[in-house]
């Protein structure tokens, strides 16, 4: 959960200052023996749960861009946040989607979202 300015760390970057908003998705992976039989009843293997952060990032000025940009490109960013689940702040190894900016008038750049997944399944 998004607790304070300090609850969602990346790369060690507080991102509390240039967040408006934060989701969390905790999303099954099935196995190819999944579904329904003939009676209905769903059947099947549970790989593992995926967490999935969404970040809505505030209008940020160049510098604040200049500090966010570079997470989002790397290949891998080292996520902590707050685990409803766990009651505790765990640490996940992540990639992101595809991300991008909106620019309206000059130099002045609209919020825009980012997620970041995990790598492997929650523990």
């Amino acid at each position: 959960m998004f607790i304070n300015k300090d609850s969602i760390m990346i790369n060690n970057v507080s991102m509390g200052q240039y967040l408006t908003q934060a989701k969390y998705e905790f999303n099954k992976l099935w196995a190819s023996d999944t579904g329904r039989n003939l009676a209905g009843t769903m059947t099947g293997t549970l790989i593992g749960i995926y967490p999935k952060l969404v970040l809505s990032f505030r209008r940020l000025s160049q510098g604040e861009l200049n500090v966010v940009a570079p997470i989002l490109d790397s290949d891998t960013q080292s996520v902590t946040y707050y685990d409803p689940t766990k009651n505790q702040s765990v640490t996940i190894s992540t990639y992101t989607g595809d991300w991008n900016i909106v620019n309206k008038y000059i130099s002045s750049n609209e919020g825009f979202e980012c997620s970041f997944i995990a790598r492997e399944k929650r523990a």
